[in-house]
Formats: C-alpha cells, structure tokens, sequence
C-alpha cells in the first residue's frame, strides 16, 4: 500500500519522465504499479507506449540447479564491459514468498547493485489471470523506458512458466547442465522448439561434451517454427565467466538474424496479441464477477451431465446471456 501512496504524490507522466532519466526509485514505483495491479495501471501503461521498443528483450530458462542466476550476472557483467545498459527482471511466476530462488539472485547480482547502468528487479506474478502474461510485459515496458537497451527476464524454470518466456522475448536462452538428464528432459517438456540459443553450464563438470551431442542430435530432429536459424550450442562455466562472451556473441548473431529476416517484428506483434488476450480475458471476469454461484451456469451444468447439450455449446450460450 506504501508504493500506492508514493505513486499517487507524484503524477504518472512525472513518475514516467523520472523513470526515463534513469532515477531507480520511479522505476521501482512503476514496476510495483503494475504488480499490484493499480488504479493507475492503465494511466502508466498510456504513458510508457511512446518510449518503448527500443530494448532487446532475452529470456533466460532452464531446470533449476543448472546456473540461471550465476549466468545472468556473469552475463551483466560482460553486457556492462561495452557500457550497454541492462535490466534484469527475475521473475517468479508460483509465489511471491518463495525467498530461494529470488533472494539468491540478489546474492549474486550484488556486484552489480550499485552499478548505476543495472537495474534489477524480482517480481512475482501469482494472482494474475495469465500469470507471466499479465505482469511482465507492462514490467518491461517500464525498464524500455527506462532506457534499457538489454533486458534480462530470468525465471524459475518450472513447467508452464519454461514456455512462457519464449512468449516474452526477443531471443530465448536454455540453459543445461551435464549429468542432469536435461537434454532427455529438454525434449519431454518441450522446450527445445522454444531456444534460440542453448548454454550448457557447467560444462567443467563429466558429460558436457556428451551433453552437447545429445543435445546437437535432438536440435536436428526439431522444427524450429520453420526459420532459417540454427541454435547455437555454446559451453560455458558462469562461476568463472568461461563462455559468457561466446553466449554474448550468439546473443548479438540471433538479433541481428531476428532484424534482417523480419522475424523480429512477427514475434513482437505475436506477443502484443497474447498480451491484449490476457488483458481482455481479465477485463471479462472482472466485468461479469465469479460465475460459479450463477444459477444459469448450474442449469447449463445440469443440462450438459444429462446429456442433453454438450460443454462447447453450453458456453456460447452462457457467453450470450452476458
């Protein structure tokens, strides 16, 4: 409630302006703003669209336990080396109380907390309908705005939230680590047709090599939504910044492909679509409250266990008494 009331002393374009200039704190405003969801969200969201577009967007993904957050700031870390600005949003889409993984980011970032061209930033998104879908992208925009020409959105790597990234950025990196059986699982949960660039860390450890294979062979079985790039395998030890200029270099290689065969442009208009989706959707149950109580969806109910209307049926006719 405390940022609400800081939020409503100072105008949104101000906040915006503030943002814009670099200053972390109307950053934080703004991106607490949108996690709760405020009044003024469609204020702020009105504000940012004029400054925005400019960043290139990278999600990082990958089981627990392979790197992510030790990728991340050794990634910062050479991002910064050529005085590009970075965001890094980690973003924790089950609970906004599991301390594990987002206190373990700040651990590691903290080379970086007083760098003033980093901004980092954990978030959750529990509560959201859509989940990643409804928070991060006006979290995004706020860091576009703020003058973030790379922004780093690094999630937990468990389940839905694993292809959810893909739907948020420019370029997705999956990482690996050898003796995990994360290439076996890589393709049960179907990520491989979601990276654009694999890392495997930890690659000082038995198996890297035998990883990579794995994962070459699995990559070459996979259509990869019928583009011309071919993901890139890159080894990389983070705990000593071994191949984090490698991951850079391939990070730089997929955006220049992503500009000149247009893909860049198709992906970003897929996501504003899935974004305006999510929105919609929320909008409608918020418009017309929780339904489980109405009378007309019990006779619906009733009607469809009798056999007598089918479920999709049963739906258009809710949807038209609205």
């Amino acid at each position: 409630m405390a940022a609400n009331r800081g939020s409503r002393a100072i105008p949104v374009p101000e906040l915006v302006k503030r943002a814009q200039a670099g200053e972390a704190r109307a950053v934080a405003r703004l991106i607490s703003m949108v996690e709760d969801a405020s009044p003024l969200l469609r204020e702020v969201s009105a504000a940012l669209a004029p400054h925005t577009g400019k960043a290139h967007v990278i999600g990082i993904t990958g089981s627990p336990g392979v790197g992510k957050s030790t990728s991340t700031a050794a990634l910062v870390t050479t991002l910064r080396k050529k005085g590009t600005r970075v965001g890094v949003l980690a973003v924790d889409p089950s609970s906004p109380f599991s301390g594990g993984a987002l206190l373990g980011d700040r651990v590691r970032m903290q080379d970086h907390a007083t760098d003033p061209g980093v901004y980092i930033r954990s978030m959750a998104s529990r509560g959201h309908l859509g989940g990643l879908a409804w928070a991060a992208p006006q979290a995004i925009r706020v860091l576009d705005a703020a003058g973030c020409e790379v922004i780093l959105v690094e999630t937990v790597g468990v389940g839905q939230s694993e292809i959810e990234i893909a739907g948020l950025a420019d370029t997705t990196l999956v990482l690996l680590a050898p003796g995990m059986g994360d290439g076996i699982q890589a393709a049960k949960a179907g990520i491989l047709e979601i990276g654009d660039i694999f890392v495997v860390n930890k690659a000082d450890r038995d198996g890297a090599a035998t990883t990579r294979r794995e994962l070459r062979s699995m990559i070459g079985l996979t259509e990869h939504s019928g583009n011309s790039w071919t993901p890139p395998i890159v080894l990389t030890v983070a705990s000593k910044s071994e191949g984090i200029d490698e991951v850079a270099a391939a990070i730089a290689d997929h955006f220049a492909y992503l500009n000149e065969s247009g893909d860049l442009a198709k992906r970003r208009l897929a996501r504003v679509r899935r974004e305006i989706e999510a929105i919609a959707l929320v909008e409608v149950r918020r418009k017309f409250g929780d339904l489980s109580g109405d009378s007309r969806l019990d006779a619906l109910a009733e009607s469809v266990v009798a056999g007598n209307d089918d479920p999709f049926s049963a739906a258009d006719v809710l949807i038209d008494s609205l």
